[in-house]
């Protein structure tokens, strides 16, 4: 491409209408006629057209893009008017970056696009301008000389030949020196390049410099407010010093600082921590002690020498003791309880700090929280506790960075604070409750605290120095293992806790509960009395759970309405003394029969013939595990005639549930010869299959042999037998496939009066985990084909 102008002296000869060039769009560069300006370059688009341009010697059109922020600009992003430009230098600092110096050379416009890609290419036209009134330029010119004089006394920016070319009436030379003097944002300068006339921008550069120099009289002002405010402070800096130096001579204080000195010599802090807090305390020394961050500082410190950093609590690791501790805290467990007594021994044994994190597992209410209590009891260690439930922000573990204000350690550094020693129990409950949001991810806070491997070297934000926690024998609990994060589960051990038996709770009413109860409530042993009869009549017909929470409260009832009934009876007869219990001189006795509960706590809540109380067809009893134990399930399968063999499914299923009812259903299809089912019905027939409890949602692998028999049944009109459940999935082959939490479900199964229950063959090695009074109870069968299922499940025709 031929030259457009001629580069002698700089002269410029012109650019014809409708001239193409290669155009570079510039991030927060405005070019104006007769600068020269340094540009980076670092887009592919714009490195071509340079290269290609400078190795073919031409000149580009330079123009301002809209929003700096965008990488990738259309032409709608990229403003109309820019400069001819004449590439001077061309510095290539890798191959995808370059810098480029370029001297404007005359105003033009876009016409259009002649090409967007490899690089923009766009034909321009000459820059339409307006002629001046010779006046009003004079006058425009006289008022910026006499502000030019008046900010040069405020600001130095305005040098003496800005004045001297605008004299000569070198209007470009003037206007270029002024834009990169005085204007500031992209958008200004890019509306001062757009007017089109000389007095346009003459009067637009006096608006600015008058802004300007408004500004910078405000800004000497703040400036000597601030010298003058630092001076105070210097002063009274000295002068604090001086009567500090006062006070030492009198013996009347001591030094601060020194103080702080001395507890971190006596602390035995680690050598990082100490060399951490004597720099903070340097710092601390030269401010004022009235200043926000010798306050910050001094919390920080404070913080640091109130942890405990070889503090030991005092270990007692007597199995004896605490075998007797577990034995008097908690009834059955015995599996639980000797992993406990091994856990104790081997960490007496070994002194390993790498000991597993014990993790209890089970529904709400079967002891979990209360046996690491006894745990801390049994081995003579401070017991320190953090409630995972609902957190969801890392700063809860890891805490917050000292830049923020009012910030504070994670509630792991602070729970240590509170124990005071390095190697207490300390108890993570609800660690299935987390959840994460945008705030960050607590599971993958709480890695550090757990692994053995890494929390020698904890790092809280707030700290800022390691923490070693590595004598801290954690201990979690949870009510499901689903919600867990694997990465965090795999850091555990599993101990699974179990729902009670009836003769298990029956025991653990009566050692714990009620004594428990009638303390709560102020009364005592010889006042009130259960028979077994009554808890019996409490558990079965007021309760329904897998642990004995509501049993408590339920037995509590009982015992907070005979305390109205004593006090109500005769208040003479008690005498109050200085103690939190009321003594009952002539004590009234009340034993609590088995008919006297629904006196107190109403009509039954849950019945005996809650079940089938017949046999029926196209019912069968299932058994579910829920975060809260086992529970039975009553599936219903009914057949509606004028269908076309449609299946129906309703009660909240997911997605598993729903294709376990398609294999069940498939899989009586093929078997419908063989039980004298008419083939007819699968096409004439619609089959609707009911989950009961609908706003329930349900989903898991073990329903299929219980939609498989309530299938059969409906098809065959044989009844499945009412005193029998069932669990486990079934594949299109009949096969019986294992399920997990056997000992839950059977326990749902005894608990509601079940006779027989049928389980996978697979399961068979489970059984030992079952409670006696289960498998005494249950006639259990073990089942490796569906045709088994059938075989027990369905009364003959």
């Amino acid at each position: 491409m031929e030259n457009i102008y001629s580069q002698k002296e700089n002269q410029i000869t012109g650019v014809p209408s409708g001239k193409v060039f290669k155009m570079v769009p510039t991030r927060g560069v405005v070019v104006f006629p007769g600068q020269s300006v340094r540009i980076d370059i670092a887009r592919d688009k714009t490195l071509d057209a340079i290269n290609k341009a400078a190795e073919n010697g031409e000149e580009v059109f330079v123009v301002a893009q809209k929003h700096s922020a965008n990488p990738n600009p259309s032409p709608k992003d990229i403003y109309r008017v820019g400069v001819v430009a004449r590439i001077n230098n061309v510095l290539r600092l890798s191959p995808d970056h370059a810098t480029i110096m370029v001297t404007g050379i005359r105003r033009m416009e876009i016409k259009s696009y002649i090409q967007l890609s490899p690089h923009f290419v766009v034909e321009v036209m000459p820059f339409a301008t307006e002629s001046d009134d010779k006046i009003m330029l004079e006058a425009v010119k006289r008022n910026l000389l006499d502000q030019m004089d008046r900010f040069k006394n405020i600001d130095a920016r305005i040098a003496p030949d800005l004045a001297t070319s605008l004299n000569d009436e070198d209007y470009q030379k003037f206007i270029a020196a002024a834009v990169q003097l005085i204007y500031r944002g992209d958008t200004t300068k890019q509306a001062l390049l757009s007017l089109r006339s000389v007095y346009a921008q003459l009067e637009d550069i006096l608006v600015q410099l008058m802004r300007e120099g408004e500004i910078a009289v405000v800004e000497k002002k703040i400036a000597a407010a601030v010298r003058a405010s630092i001076d105070k402070n210097q002063r009274e800096f000295y002068l604090r010093e001086q009567l500090k130096a006062i006070k030492t001579e009198l013996g009347e204080d001591e030094d601060e600082i020194e103080n702080y000195r001395t507890k971190i010599a006596e602390k035995k802090l680690p050598e990082e921590v100490e060399i951490k807090l004597l720099k903070e305390l340097s710092r601390m020394e030269k401010m004022s002690p009235t200043s926000p961050e010798s306050g910050v500082i001094r919390t920080y410190v404070e913080w640091i020498l109130d942890l405990p950093w070889s503090e030991k609590g005092n270990d007692v690791f007597d199995l004896k003791t605490a075998k007797r501790i577990l034995d008097e805290d908690h009834y059955g467990l015995d599996k639980v309880k000797e992993r406990i007594i091994e856990y104790l021994a081997v960490h007496r044994l070994t002194k390993s700090r790498k000991a597993p994190i014990l993790c209890f597992v089970g529904p709400p209410g079967v002891g979990k929280t209360s046996i690491v209590y006894s745990i801390a009891r049994a081995a003579g260690k401070k017991l320190v506790t953090m409630s995972l439930g609902g957190v969801r922000d890392e700063a809860e573990i890891r805490g917050h960075r000292r830049t923020y204000i009012g910030s504070m350690p994670g509630r792991i550094i602070s729970a240590m604070k509170n124990a005071a020693v390095i190697n207490p129990v300390f108890l993570l409950d609800e660690v299935d409750k987390m959840t994460s949001d945008f705030r960050g991810d607590p599971s993958s806070a709480l890695l550090e605290v757990l692994d053995p491997n890494q929390n020698y070297n904890f790092k809280d934000h707030y700290l800022e120095v390691p923490y070693d926690l590595s004598n801290v024998m954690f201990i979690m609990t949870a009510n499901t293992l689903d919600t867990i994060a694997p990465p965090l589960l795999d850091r555990m051990e599993i101990i699974e806790l179990s729902g009670y038996t009836y003769e298990e709770k029956l025991q653990i009413a009566k050692k714990y509960l009620v004594k428990k109860q009638l303390d709560v409530n102020g009364l005592l042993p010889e006042n009130v009395s259960f028979t077994d009869g009554a808890i019996k009549k409490i558990i079965h017909s007021y309760t329904r759970e897998s642990g004995v929470r509501n049993l408590e409260r339920e037995i509590g009832s009982v015992i907070r309405k005979l305390a109205v009934k004593i006090l109500e009876n005769d208040e003479s007869r008690l005498d109050k003394v200085e103690t939190d219990r009321v003594d009952i001189a002539k004590p009234e006795t009340f034993r609590i029969k088995e008919s006297d509960i629904s006196q107190y706590l109403g009509v039954e809540r849950f019945l005996a013939d809650e079940l089938l109380s017949c046999d029926e067809a196209g019912v069968a009893t299932g058994l579910a595990w829920t975060s809260v134990g086992g529970v039975t399930m009553c599936i219903e399968v009914m057949l509606i005639n004028g269908g076309k063999g449609e299946i129906i499914l309703t009660g909240s299923l997911g997605e598993v549930m729903k294709e376990s009812c398609q294999t069940a259903l498939s899989l009586v299809k093929s078997r419908a010869e063989k039980y004298a089912i008419d083939p007819e019905l699968f096409n004439n027939c619609n089959i609707h299959i009911h989950f009961p409890e609908g706003a329930t949602p349900k989903d898991g692998p073990s329903a299929g042999i219980t939609v498989a028999t309530a299938l059969l049944s409906a098809l065959s009109s044989r009844k499945v037998k009412s005193t029998v459940a069932m669990t486990g999935e079934v594949t299109l082959r009949g096969k019986v496939l294992a399920i997990g939490g056997l000992k839950e479900k059977s326990l749902a199964a005894y608990r509601v009066g079940i006779k027989t229950l049928i389980i996978p063959m697979e399961n068979k090695k489970d059984l030992k985990d079952l409670p006696k009074e289960v498998t005494e109870s249950l006639d259990i069968v073990l089942a490796d084909n569906i045709d088994t299922v059938f075989e027990n499940a369905l009364s003959p025709l």
